[in-house]
């Protein structure tokens, strides 16, 4: 069996530290309920290796490189179709998985924030995610309130996750080295089946807020609600990276009931 290529195109680093890779696997919770775990950009199966020696779930790969495809059909004869040869951000999930199930990967860098929001997309399906990406957005996503790290990703997340830093890994466990440091970190879905507001409103607050996150809220969401609508809300004179996620939802809520 040969080796697959990295590509610098797709953002391929492969891990090659097995014990790096046991750590993630080990991070999944079984006890969440979940049956089904998909891997994302396996490229040669060092997290596949420890994901199929788990008869807890049963493990779906996908990846969109055709090299590495070749590569893990002929490593792992047993998959069949849970080999899925396309592009995790097109995936159908309801093709393939019930309504729990869990997501893991070492992500491809150069597509990192696209892969956490379909994961949000699909969140009544994704009780659980585990996964490696560079350092700076793991800990874009596990920031809190008031830290300059905070962002939109931060809030979209954490609205539907509880999301945990795990732990750092070394340019040298990957081939190529990346340039950067990687971290790990896990997400599991909280309790809210939605938020208790508009949904599609708070999305566009929150965006509106940090678009224009040196300023205030009564400044940011000028084109989101009329100044002369705005309350006396305290929340209004902070800026976005000062509000936790509830407070988004407050202040999502007195927007909506104005005229």
């Amino acid at each position: 069996m040969g080796s697959v290529r990295a590509k610098k195109h797709l953002g391929q680093h492969f891990l090659n530290d097995k014990n790096a890779a046991q750590r993630i696997v080990d991070a999944l919770t079984p006890s969440l309920g979940f049956n089904q775990v998909l891997e994302v950009g396996p490229g040669m199966g060092v997290l596949s290796d420890f994901l199929l020696q788990n008869t807890n779930y049963e493990t779906f790969l996908i990846d969109v490189d055709d090299e590495s495809i070749e590569f893990l059909a002929d490593k792992y004869p047993e998959l069949g179709n849970r080999l899925i040869h396309g592009d995790f951000l097109n995936l159908d999930f309801g093709r393939y998985f019930g309504d729990k199930m869990a997501v893991i990967g070492n992500f491809p860098y150069n597509i990192s924030s696209q892969i956490l929001f379909k994961i949000l997309e699909e969140r009544q399906r994704v009780v659980e995610m585990v996964g490696m990406f560079q350092k700076e957005v793991a800990e874009r996503c596990v920031a809190k309130p008031g830290n300059k790290e905070y962002g939109i990703l931060s809030v979209f997340l954490q609205a539907y996750y509880d999301v945990s830093y795990l732990f750092t890994v070394k340019a040298g466990a990957f081939n190529p080295p990346p340039k950067v440091l990687s971290g790990v970190m896990r997400m599991v879905r909280n309790d809210k089946e939605s938020l208790d507001c508009d949904e599609k409103l708070f999305w566009r607050v929150v965006k509106a807020g940090f678009n224009q996150r040196r300023k205030t809220l009564r400044n940011a969401l000028s084109g989101v609600i009329p100044k002369e609508q705005m309350s006396d809300n305290p929340l209004y004179e902070l800026r976005a990276e000062r509000l936790d996620v509830n407070d988004f939802v407050q202040l999502t809520n007195e927007i909506a009931k104005k005229p």
